[in-house]
């Protein structure tokens, strides 16, 4: 696992094409999908932050956090673009982050003010897929992955 920050500085254009279709309607927009206790999948809009060093989540008192902090493994899913010319998606854990200063520093970044009770995570960085469609209806996608897949 490494945060966005590592991520980063080893595939700078893999990640400034995830923070990119992130971003593109202004706040972050995704879709978060997590673990229930059951097994199951679960799955929810949110809004990540982007930071140099960072992923992150802030998450209302719900399931959902309930999910994060039991089980961390999670899959997030960019909105995509009206055209649907790519697509971002990244899995790893959540950590639960509680230090005043950094969710300061997050909380910042975010396109709205925070309440008190929302949890903030950190989402590490396992997998990375981004897809580009070169045309309209091209298929197959061309797909970039992090890590680079390892030859069989």
């Amino acid at each position: 696992m490494a945060t966005w920050g590592e991520f980063a500085a080893k595939a700078p254009g893999l990640a400034a094409a995830g923070r990119r279709l992130i971003y593109q309607y202004g706040p972050g927009t995704g879709f978060l999908a997590t673990v229930r206790a059951d097994g199951g999948p679960r799955l929810h809009p949110v809004c990540p932050v982007v930071t140099d060093d960072g992923l992150w989540v802030f998450v209302v008192p719900s399931p959902k956090g309930a999910d994060l902090e039991r089980d961390g493994r999670y899959a997030l899913h960019a909105l995509t673009p009206e055209e649907v010319e790519e697509e971002f998606y990244v899995t790893g854990r959540a950590h639960r982050i509680d230090d005043p200063a950094t969710r300061q520093r997050v909380a910042a970044a975010y396109h709205a003010p925070v309440p008190d009770d929302h949890m903030l995570f950190a989402l590490d960085v396992g997998r990375v897929l981004h897809a580009a469609y070169r045309f309209r209806g091209d298929w197959p996608p061309v797909y970039t992955r992090w890590p680079e897949p390892r030859e069989a």
